[in-house]
């Protein structure tokens, strides 16, 4: 069995402690040393988890490293990234992957000159739930699927975040802080986009912090925080997206697939879990089991939380010589449909792809379990 890749974390913020605190259930990769331009966050995060803390720089030349896991803000995705391709190194990248299209194309072919991979969460389209739902598409269990809906719509981040300005300037809002989630798994789901349409809008000019030491502070909000847009798939079908940080209460499904003999309900894509449906023509709705080792609750808060399980599949796939899931080629598209959606709201245009990408492989449930270290698949885990 090959050794596991040696991971270095970069980025010590709130999500480096979800990924270090997963990662041991998983094949394939170890994280070995974490680092952050704060030093403190970083040392840290290394003592809480008993793992050496290393300058940024130190770590990407670091010789017992080969795949740098960037957990910085997305501002300084796209640096990270190439400096970590250029040190000779593997990346994982938290979403959203790059904030352009065309640092997304320096990335990749910067990666296939160097021979090295790229890989990019979001990787709750391998959850259970997930699967199940694109088990079901393809074994047609809906008819063909003409057209659909994907919805989120909330209050905002301000009501919970300490500190939400980010998600309120350019480079967030829902589209490139929530949209990936949805993306990503209506690709899984449909294939890839063709074109997109959108319009926009901001509800109000500023927000009021709820939480945390700055309660009740007002930040400005300097980007849009509604969307509504149409989504053509190459497959042909028509899909209405809602995404907005603007709405108190909705009662719409997170995801629903309108096929010519029934309508599949797909549960929220920013998780693991959840349970995907089918509801018949003549008012039946049937939930199908499906016993997948990545729709099991394994927190507190009895829900499936597996992040890590794309880069485990990555680590897995270099080592087996095979395309691993939450690659390049789906970041990519799913950067190009964010910014298209931007794009269009702003000049009112439908704009095509330039991109495409390969339908990720399914992950059924022994091809699950096999991300699991042995340990994990035989104790209290999957």
């Amino acid at each position: 069995m090959p050794e596991p890749l040696r991971v270095g974390l970069v980025g010590c913020g709130h999500i480096s402690a979800t990924y270090l605190r997963l990662a041991p259930m998983f094949r394939g990769y170890r994280i070995t040393a974490v680092a952050d331009v704060n030093a403190q966050a970083a040392q840290a995060r290394a003592q809480e988890f008993g793992l050496p803390a290393r300058g940024v720089e130190e770590l990407l030349n670091a010789a017992d490293i080969d795949l740098v896991l960037n957990l910085t803000p997305p501002t300084a995705h796209a640096k990270l990234s190439r400096a970590s391709l250029n040190a000779g190194k593997h990346v994982y990248s938290e979403k959203p992957f790059v904030l352009s299209i065309d640092e997304g194309r320096d990335l990749t072919t910067l990666a296939k000159q160097n021979g090295l991979r790229i890989g990019a969460a979001p990787d709750t389209f391998l959850g259970g739930a997930q699967q199940l739902a694109r088990a079901l598409v393809d074994q047609e269990r809906c008819g063909p699927i003409a057209s659909g809906t994907a919805v989120m719509m909330s209050r905002g981040m301000e009501h919970w975040h300490p500190n939400p300005d980010f998600f309120y300037q350019p480079g967030a809002g829902p589209v490139l802080d929530i949209g990936p989630y949805y993306l990503c798994a209506l690709v899984n789901l449909l294939g890839p986009v063709r074109q997109v349409a959108a319009f926009a809008l901001s509800a109000w000019p500023t927000r009021t912090i709820g939480n945390g030491p700055r309660q009740g502070e007002m930040i400005p909000v300097s980007t849009p925080t509604t969307f509504h847009a149409l989504l053509t798939f190459e497959s042909g079908t028509l899909l209405t997206l809602l995404l907005s940080w603007d709405v108190c209460s909705h009662g719409h499904n997170p995801i629903e697939l309108y096929g010519s003999q029934a309508t599949l309900y797909v549960p929220d894509p920013n998780f693991f879990g959840g349970q995907a449906r089918i509801g018949q023509a003549d008012g039946r709705v049937e939930t199908p089991s499906w016993d997948h080792p990545l729709l099991r609750p394994n927190n507190a808060q009895d829900q499936a939380n597996y992040r890590g399980a794309g880069l485990a599949d990555m680590a897995l796939a270099i080592a087996e010589g095979r395309a691993h899931r939450c690659a390049q080629d789906l970041a990519l598209h799913g950067v190009e449909v964010m910014t298209a959606l931007l794009e269009s709201a702003d000049s009112g245009r439908v704009i095509p792809m330039t991109t495409s990408c390969t339908r990720p492989d399914a992950l059924a449930p022994e091809a699950a379990r096999a991300l699991f270290t042995h340990s994990t698949r035989t104790g209290a885990h999957p």
